[in-house]
């Protein structure tokens, strides 16, 4: 049986949020929704959000709701299937080829630039 002690020993995502003005922080796990805390110092916080973590797994478990677990690389295969207009899959195909690559080397690319906002998008 899955218990506390079995979901604080999980590798939940923190994410950190920096306040806009002064000083302190908001922490909480994307994955737990409204799990959050907030702290003047990032040591304090992240040991408030393994607090608020075990607040959150305790009410969980006590009203016998559902916890998530941490997604992992394991949970993805790499593949999807896309449908798009036959005018975008006929660009895509003349720039890829213009390039010397596949399109699926050229879509991913793409994909690349824009989820890391490094590079612009011009079709």
């Amino acid at each position: 049986m899955k218990d506390l002690d079995y979901y604080m020993s999980l590798n939940y995502k923190i994410e950190v949020i920096k306040a806009e003005e002064g000083e302190g922080y908001a922490l909480h796990c994307p994955e737990l929704r409204g799990c959050i805390t907030c702290a003047e110092t990032l040591e304090h916080g992240f040991e408030m959000i393994e607090d608020a973590k075990k607040c959150w797994f305790t009410a969980c478990l006590e009203d016998g709701i559902p916890i998530p677990e941490p997604s992992s690389l394991e949970d993805f295969s790499g593949q999807f299937k896309l449908r798009m207009p036959k005018s975008l899959h006929k660009t895509l195909a003349e720039r890829s080829k213009q390039e010397g690559i596949s399109m699926n080397q050229y879509c991913l690319y793409l994909l690349s630039g824009g989820v890391s906002g490094s590079s612009r998008i011009n079709l």
